[in-house]
């Protein structure tokens, strides 16, 4: 299913690129610098920090096409190659912040990989869910067109 839940949002896709491929798209700091925000946002790498491994931090910060800027941080909880990868992000940084945890989940499917992911969404409107998945949808396109590449 790809749309809106009673707690989130869930995204399913599937792509010609192996579980290998896809994993690697989404937690290599340069792809991820790549997807991260889609075709049309920046993530300098002097603004990136993003080592995934369970318990560890990252950071991010990207440019817009407007010239303004949106800070992230978050939290590593699940990275296990290359089946899952589960982070906590927020775009109000700070101490106490409220993170929100995305989990992506990725099976071998037919000659490729299939990739299942939710995001919390708690005390989002239906109008920000919908551009939440909106967003997350653009993000998968790029994962995807990275994974595919490197076939």
């Amino acid at each position: 299913m790809t749309g809106v839940t009673q707690t989130g949002i869930e995204i399913d896709r599937t792509t010609e690129a192996s579980p290998e491929a896809v994993f690697a798209a989404l937690t290599e700091a340069e792809s991820f610098a790549e997807w991260f925000g889609g075709a049309d946002v920046v993530v300098p790498a002097d603004r990136l920090d993003f080592a995934p491994a369970e318990g560890g931090r990252w950071r991010a910060q990207m440019l817009l096409p407007d010239n303004n800027t949106i800070d992230w941080q978050g939290g590593f909880v699940r990275v296990e190659a290359p089946s899952r990868f589960d982070f906590t992000l927020t775009d109000v940084p700070g101490e106490g912040a409220k993170e929100v945890l995305v989990t992506v989940a990725i099976y071998p499917a037919d000659g490729g990989a299939s990739l299942h992911m939710t995001q919390e969404t708690p005390d989002f409107p239906h109008e920000q869910k919908a551009a939440t998945l909106q967003g997350w949808q653009l993000f998968f396109d790029e994962v995807l067109r990275i994974a595919e590449a490197a076939r």
